[in-house]
């Protein structure tokens, strides 16, 4: 079987998991990014074309840049959504249950759930798991899908998708950058998507209070000895001085990355508990994703929070 057979083969398993219930729990990874609240609203468009009804939820909240996007504002804290009911689960955008932070509580219930992602990390957790890891974004992983169930689009639907696979590539500057990619992205277009207003509102606006945080966090920048790895901190302290919001943070691991030289740049944030969240970036050298997963990603005995991504 070739490998484009298995997709199909896979796309048409997520089908059948979709035909065979309801009501869906859409859910995706604790303080979601781009990619993750994208998709998690284009399965919401997909299931509403289907004619299926569905809950939206988040652990963490959205962030505001994020909120233009239509239907941003069905994502529901897991406090509230959780009372509702639904028949199944679809994760999106999730390398492992543990990211999905309070939402876990579905597999108490044994809620069958589908899996859609594109981390080469992703433990294939779900009862049917769609994992294209050489995908861009988990974005890129339902645009196949989407177009497998010949479902329509229009702006709203094609913004989500956009937005999603914008972010993961960077702006469409990251290696992960491919010709299948940038005719994803021309066909979107074609719906009405406007991509210097999705980059003004995602990449270009920057609140005061990241703009304190950030001043603070340069000032711990520090290279090692050799040039290749850059790190950053972050205290819960200059957080409350800032008054910045979990969604301030994203994007300063970038600045320790971009130092000319650099490999591997690294945010140390400590975290409400007093443990310590670190997430890596690297270039191309090496896998950033894979070692955290080595190390533990998520929670880890010495109650660090490990998160990597690499920009290939």
């Amino acid at each position: 079987m070739t490998r484009l057979e298995t997709f199909s083969d896979e796309w048409q398993k997520a089908t059948n998991f979709v035909k065979a219930y309801d009501v869906f729990l859409v859910v995706s990874h604790v303080q979601p990014d781009g990619d993750a609240i994208g998709s998690t609203l284009a399965v919401a468009h997909a299931l509403k074309q289907l004619g299926k009804r569905y809950v939206l939820t988040n652990d963490s909240s959205v962030p505001e840049k994020y909120q233009f996007l239509e239907m941003a504002e069905e994502i529901l804290p897991w406090e509230e959504a959780k009372k509702h009911s639904f028949d199944a689960v679809i994760s999106v955008d999730a390398a492992d249950r543990e990211r999905l932070g309070g939402v876990q509580q579905v597999f108490e219930r044994q809620t069958p759930l589908l899996n859609i992602d594109h981390h080469p990390t992703n433990d294939r957790f779900g009862d049917v798991n769609v994992v294209l890891d050489d995908r861009a974004a988990t974005a890129e992983v339902l645009y196949e899908w989407i177009t497998h169930m010949q479902l329509k689009w229009n702006r709203s639907f094609a913004e989500a998708v956009y937005t999603g696979v914008m972010t993961d590539t960077g702006g469409f500057r990251y290696p992960n950058t491919t010709p299948r990619v940038m005719k994803l992205a021309a066909h979107l277009l074609e719906y009405g998507v406007v991509p210097s207003d999705i980059a003004n509102r995602v990449f270009e606006n920057i609140s005061r209070a990241k703009l304190h945080l950030l001043k603070e966090a340069l000032s711990s920048l520090t290279l090692s000895s050799d040039g290749q790895i850059a790190w950053l901190t972050v205290t819960a302290a200059q957080m409350k001085r800032a008054g910045a919001k979990e969604e301030d943070v994203g994007g300063i691991v970038n600045f320790a990355r971009n130092v000319e030289g650099v490999e591997v740049g690294i945010l140390f944030k400590e975290v409400d508990d007093g443990g310590v969240k670190v997430s890596w970036r690297s270039r191309e050298k090496l896998d950033v994703g894979r070692l955290a997963q080595e190390l533990g990603a998520g929670t880890c005995p010495r109650r660090r929070l490990l998160h990597g991504r690499s920009s290939r």
